[in-house]
């Protein structure tokens, strides 16, 4: 099992390497995972108390403190997420106070100790020969409070250098301390100069004391420490605003009352009222009510989703319009919000292979650092033979300015602000290692039932012969198929509905088994079936069979519609393709990654599919454990990531190097997965790629800074560069190590600003089917576009060229393919460059332009505008 453990004492890669070796050398755990950025512990192992007690004890052998928290992980899930950003909001809250007293006093110090150097006025009473004691004693007094507040940098330094596994710490209070006690003895060298007599040698000890800098160093390492816990917290915001979106009250309904009740006391079947504006307390099902719901803060979809009775919704979303009643099914630490939330903080708890490179550099770090101080100051003093002044110096100047923070804060921060990030966006990273592989993803598998195509059946194409009404046709067919259980048949009721399609009535009704169905309808008798059954009641499908022909071989099912045995004509049903597949993967492609479509469907309408997305593979007709062989066989020529929402999908998410899963797919395929998309879009999988790319460049950048720096800074603080004049004294090498580790942590925050290359809405603004209506003079093809059938094209000829609508001075163009503000501007320029067009108004989320005109423009040149310009008419008003 897994536990978590809260973590006290660590301030540096060094603190997180220690912790991690105690509790990994338990008996019986099998791994361990410290993450310094959250004070977190995550130990693996057989379960039993005695083993989460020794945990315990090995932590605090070694010089740190462990707490356990609840042995479930999941009963505590918005405490503990919470958690990250409390200690850092505290911890800044602590260190601002410690800062503000370490400056009161190191500036009066500071100025007291250059101000003779740079002639600045000093109070009489510490100038003078005679005032050289109270002068050197003032400092002191000075220093001492500085010392005082920030006293935890020598309890927790020399603790953990006395047990032999020395920090970040351990450096500020060995080079703190060496200042301290060097103007200590410079005092009691002053005080016997003067009893002898000595002023000469009493004044050069007076400006030798050194408290300066001891206090310089503690003030700036404040400084440094407070910097990165208010950016510690920033890390954590994507996390934070998460759990912000639960309310904390819940409306219940109750023998007829309703009442308001904190949210943690909703249990399962209660009823919840919610109206515009509130959120959803928990997971339910709408019982009463409708209303239009913004799940964007959990999906990411950004059109709101209208919820009727008998639909679910999802805790933590907001009623923009109406009301509902909800029967609450998944509450507390059950819902989808919490999920999320645990997988996050889960994902972040984790560790990537590349942060195992700076743990074992961090390890060793310190004593090494320490070591190099000794051997610099004794290469000065001994070997060259410099004074111990500048022997103390350097050696002093190497403690200060070694960073090993920097490298322990270089991983830990990209990966809790990417993954947050990747939160808000809808995609949901369940491990570190995940992140970190998915940015050497060089082929992607995808699925094709449910993750390219839609998943159900849906009316692609609707083809009536010339002058036959479109609507009416689909009409007449829905009043046959609403009372049949086909699976198409739901498809063509479902398409009248959102078409508007004329309501009609079937009087009678009778089902030819392999063929279709028939009944009288608004009285005449319809038949609504394939081309046998039209063959056999004799009615003739000549001019429309090569076309439906043509249909079936892109994998569409066409079904013919008759009236009174005349053929009105035929609708072409699939599993449409997702309006956002053919985008995603020309992204994917973009992005230098193969596209390979594994699929167990026939090979027929495998092709048709590929060919509509523009797959670079298509591997069809394999049984679940073939997906899994042929994932394997992929993952020889690069890292595979494979793309799946089924359970038959589950072995190859699992042998995949990535494993994706379509977040509205099956339980199985989401915990088999690396990655889950809770859009359930295709375009997210471009995201994830986009997103672990950009955390790793930024973690790769944090390492090359952490180690150039302290390869650099070490040796020049050393001396090495003394030759030319370049010295550091204690001072600036305390301020370039506070630099160093706040470099870190800002870099990291980049992350927040991320989003992908593409806006997450363009994938809706692909023509879907039920934006366009049928007509006689059009069809709707495939792949969600329009495309023009050969009777719309002759019923087009036929019309006489000036048979116009009636003259409008503003025409309202519904306009289909428009995915970002550049198409806006396409469409905005075609429009205007009609002649008699005063001004075009495109808007894009509604899918139309407005048309101001200053004549009378046909309409056919409005839509050729349109059309040339790469985009497709879907009404003009």
């Amino acid at each position: 099992m897994k536990q978590t453990f809260d973590v006290t004492g660590m301030t540096c890669a060094a603190c997180s390497a220690r912790v991690e070796k105690a509790a990994a050398g338990v008996e019986g755990v099998s791994s361990c995972a410290v993450n310094l950025l959250k004070n977190t512990m995550e130990v693996e192992f057989d379960g039993s108390p005695a083993v989460s007690q020794e945990v315990v004890n090995a932590v605090e052998k070694a010089g740190y403190g462990a707490i356990p928290r609840s042995a479930d992980g999941k009963a505590s899930v918005a405490s503990a997420s919470a958690e990250p950003a409390n200690t850092a909001a505290q911890e800044a809250r602590k260190v601002r106070v410690r800062l503000i007293v370490s400056f009161v006093f190191m500036v009066p110090l500071f100025y007291l100790s250059m101000g003779r150097m740079f002639g600045w006025p000093q109070p009489s009473v510490l100038t003078g020969d005679a005032a050289l004691l109270p002068y050197a004693f003032t400092q002191f007094l000075l220093l001492l409070p500085v010392v005082f507040v920030n006293f935890k940098f020598f309890r927790v330094g020399f603790s953990t250098l006395f047990r032999g596994a020395p920090n970040m710490d351990s450096l500020i209070a060995l080079g703190s301390t060496a200042s301290t006690l060097y103007g200590v003895y410079e005092i009691y060298r002053m005080g016997y100069a003067l009893g002898i007599g000595d002023v000469a040698t009493a004044h050069a000890a007076s400006m030798n004391l050194y408290f300066d800098s001891a206090a310089m160093i503690l003030t700036l390492i404040t400084l440094g420490k407070y910097f990165e816990a208010r950016a510690k917290g920033k890390t954590t915001d994507a996390l934070t605003k998460l759990m912000d979106l639960a309310p904390k009250t819940a409306i219940k309904r109750e023998d007829g009352k309703e009442k308001e009740v904190p949210s943690d006391l909703v249990r399962p079947g209660d009823i919840l009222v919610v109206r515009t504006g509130q959120s959803i307390p928990a997971d339910g099902t709408v019982v009463e009510g409708s209303a239009s719901v913004d799940e964007s803060l959990i999906t990411g979809e950004s059109a709101p989703a209208h919820k009727t009775p008998g639909e679910t919704v999802t805790g933590a979303t907001i009623v923009r319009t109406g009301w509902l009643a909800v029967r609450a099914e998944r509450v507390g630490d059950d819902t989808a919000l919490a999920a999320i939330v645990r997988l996050v903080d889960e994902a972040t708890s984790s560790k990537a292979p590349i942060e195992k490179i700076a743990d074992k550099i961090a390890g060793v770090f310190v004593p090494v650092v320490i070591g190099i101080a000794l051997v610099t100051f004794l290469v000065w003093l001994c070997a060259i033979g410099s004074s111990f002044e500048t022997a103390f110096v350097h050696g002093v100047s190497v403690l200060v300015i070694s960073c090993p923070c920097a490298l322990g804060l270089a991983t830990p921060t990209a990966i809790m602000v990417g993954t947050g990030r990747g939160a808000t966006h809808g995609v949901l990273i369940k491990s570190a290692e995940a992140l970190e592989t998915a940015h050497d993803v060089r082929s992607v598998v995808l699925d094709k039932t449910g993750t390219i195509t839609k998943g159900k059946p849906e009316v692609v194409g609707v083809h009536a012969l010339a002058g036959v009404d479109a609507v009416r046709m689909i009409g007449l067919a829905a009043a046959l198929e609403a009372r049949s259980e086909h699976p198409l048949a739901r498809a063509v009721c479902d398409y009248a509905e959102r078409n508007d399609a004329q309501r009609f009535e079937a009087s009678s009704f009778s089902q030819h088994e392999g063929e279709g169905i028939a009944g009288a309808v608004a009285g005449s008798e319809v038949c609504v079936g394939n081309a046998r059954m039209m063959d056999r009641l004799g009615v003739s499908a000549q001019g429309t069979f090569d076309k439906a022909q043509a249909c079936a071989d892109e994998g569409q099912t066409p079904v013919f519609v008759a009236q009174d045995g005349r053929l009105l004509g035929f609708v072409t049903i699939a599993d449409a393709v997702k309006p956002s597949s053919k985008t995603a993967v020309t992204t994917l492609r973009e992005l230098g990654i193969k596209v390979v479509m594994l699929t167990g469907d026939n090979e027929l309408t495998a092709r048709a599919v590929g060919r509509c997305v523009g797959v670079d593979e298509v591997v069809a007709g394999v049984l679940p454990g073939e997906k899994e062989e042929r994932v394997r066989a992929l993952s020889r020529e690069g890292t595979v990531a494979m793309v799946g929402d089924g359970i038959n999908d589950a072995p190859a998410l699992a042998r995949a190097d990535v494993g994706i899963a379509i977040g509205a797919g099956t339980d199985i395929a989401m915990e088999s997965a690396d990655i889950v998309l809770t859009r359930s879009d295709l375009m997210d999988v471009a995201a994830a790629i986009e997103l672990s790319r950009a955390t790793m460049r930024i973690i790769k950048q944090n390492l090359f800074w952490a180690l150039f720096y302290n390869a650099v800074c070490i040796p020049v603080a050393a001396g090495v560069l003394s030759g030319f004049g370049i010295t550091l004294n204690p001072m600036i090498g305390a301020a370039a190590m506070s630099c160093s580790s706040v470099c870190v942590v800002s870099n990291a925050l980049r992350l927040r600003r991320w989003k992908p290359s593409f806006s997450q809405g363009d994938a809706a603004e692909t023509g879907e089917i039920e934006a366009g209506k049928p007509s006689s003079d059009g069809a709707l093809g495939f792949c969600d576009a329009a495309s023009t059938t050969e009777e719309s094209t002759a019923q087009a000829e036929e019309r006489p060229a000036d048979v116009r609508k009636e003259y409008s001075m503003v025409r309202t163009i519904g306009v289909e393919g428009m995915m970002c503000p550049h198409c806006v501007a396409h469409v905005k320029k075609a429009l205007e460059g009609v002649t008699g067009v005063q001004s075009a108004d495109v808007d894009l989320d509604a899918k139309c332009a407005t048309v101001t005109l200053s004549e009378d423009v046909a309409d056919q040149a409005l839509t050729d505008a349109i059309v040339d310009a790469g985009y497709e008419v879907t009404s003009l008003s």
